[in-house]
Formats: structure tokens, sequence, C-alpha cells
């Protein structure tokens, strides 16, 4: 079995210089352009990850984040004026899948204030758990905190729940990623296998192939997008690719 993971932070959907305009479309077909199997996004508008996914050929699940109230409303001006919105346009993560198929999607909520922080997860077909969050920004102690309570639920969702998130041996394979808002990070059970500033890949059970990888977004976003290519050792599975 091989896994592409790519994270990106989506920064609310614009970009630097700011385009003045919707860029949904932009968006869809660079990340689309890309190879991956798992694609695990942050500060998405609410509304994108349906449109995401069907250019890229994926199923998509999300969580929504903050600022969601009234979502409806908000959705007008931030397509409209994205740079004036920015982040009060709402927010969600999403993960988006193809060449596999999702059996299962978990969701743990990390933080309520100042703004709700959550780790989502979806299960593969191969077995394989694959979490994503965006912690807390400009609060080190606090995005620590939610980083490692993310590690050992993926570990513990991954292990089975009898294995009281240790990542024990037999378990199955697990992946994280996402914007930890940290630099640099580890985690208990979990290798870094890709990162660069506060967006990183951890995963257990798989093993990284070949290097990692910066993407080339041009302006899209704040935040340069992370790929790299996990396979799990000595495995049978048929690959996903």
């Amino acid at each position: 079995m091989r896994l592409g993971v790519v994270t990106w932070n989506l920064y609310h959907g614009r970009s630097i210089p700011p385009a003045g305009r919707d860029l949904l479309s932009d968006f869809a077909a660079t990340l689309a352009g890309w190879d991956w199997n798992l694609a695990l996004l942050q500060e998405v508008p609410p509304w994108w990850p349906p449109e995401l996914a069907r250019v890229a050929g994926a199923e998509q699940r999300l969580v929504p984040t903050s600022r969601n109230q009234l979502l409806p409303l908000r959705r007008l001006p931030a397509t409209r004026w994205p740079d004036l919105m920015r982040s009060g346009g709402g927010g969600a993560n999403a993960i988006l899948v193809r060449g596999a198929t999702i059996t299962e999607h978990r969701r743990l909520r990390l933080c309520r204030l100042p703004e709700q922080r959550w780790l989502h997860a979806v299960r593969l077909d191969g077995g394989v758990w694959v979490g994503n969050l965006h912690a807390t920004t400009h609060h080190p102690s606090r995005a620590a905190d939610e980083d490692a309570r993310a590690g050992a639920a993926i570990l513990e969702w991954g292990a089975g729940k009898t294995s009281g998130g240790t990542g024990a041996p037999g378990g199955e394979a697990a992946i994280l990623g996402g914007d930890f808002n940290l630099r640099p990070l580890e985690l208990e059970g979990l290798r870094h296998v890709a990162g660069h500033d506060v967006d990183h890949i951890f995963a257990a059970g798989l093993e990284r192939m070949g290097d990692a990888r910066i993407l080339d977004a041009g302006p899209l976003s704040d935040h340069r997008p992370v790929s790299v290519d996990l396979v799990a050792p000595a495995s049978e599975e048929p690959d996903h690719r």
C-alpha cells in the first residue's frame, strides 16, 4: 500500500497578494493537479469541500470550526470580498480521499475557546486512520496540549479502543497532519515524516518513501503545501494509487 499525503492551510480561500475575487476554482484546479491520495486541509470556506472533492475526483469529510453562525449570510460577502471578510466568512477543516474508500469518520473537540479546534479523522478501507487538525494560534502551550491530545487520539483509534491509546504493535497504521501552530514538534508514538514551518505530517506503522516535498501553489494561501509518500513495510495490501 502506498499513500500520497498533502497538508495545506487554505488561508480562508485567499492569496498573497490579494486577488480581490473568489478563488475556489483556482484552489480546486491546483489541488486536483497534484498527485495525492489524502489531502488534509485547514481554514477552508465551509461550502468549498464538496466542490474541491468533485474537481479532484475524491470523497470528502469536513468539520466546521469557528465563525459559522448565520453562515448563509456570511457566505455571500465572503465569496464576493474574501480579502475583506477573511476568517469572518466562516471556517472548516476537510479531508479529501481519492483512490481509497472512507469507512468511518470521527472527531474530537480539542478546544472551545477562544475558537473551536477539532481533530477529525477518517478510516480508510485498507485500515489506516488519517487525522487532520488546526491547533490554536498565538498560544504555544495550548497548541502543544491540543497537538498532544490529537496524537494520542489518532494512535488510540488506529490501534483500537482496547489499546489504551498506546499505539501498541499490531494496531492499524495512523497518519496525522495539519497546521500544528508549533515549530519544531515531537509527538509521542508518532514519527515526523514531513514539515514546513507550522505544517507537519506524522505517521505510525508507515514509512516515508523518498523525500518530503514542498509543493508550488503560486500565490494561493500564505502556507506552503507539504507532501509525502508513505508505505506500509512488508505490506501486501493493494496499491491505492
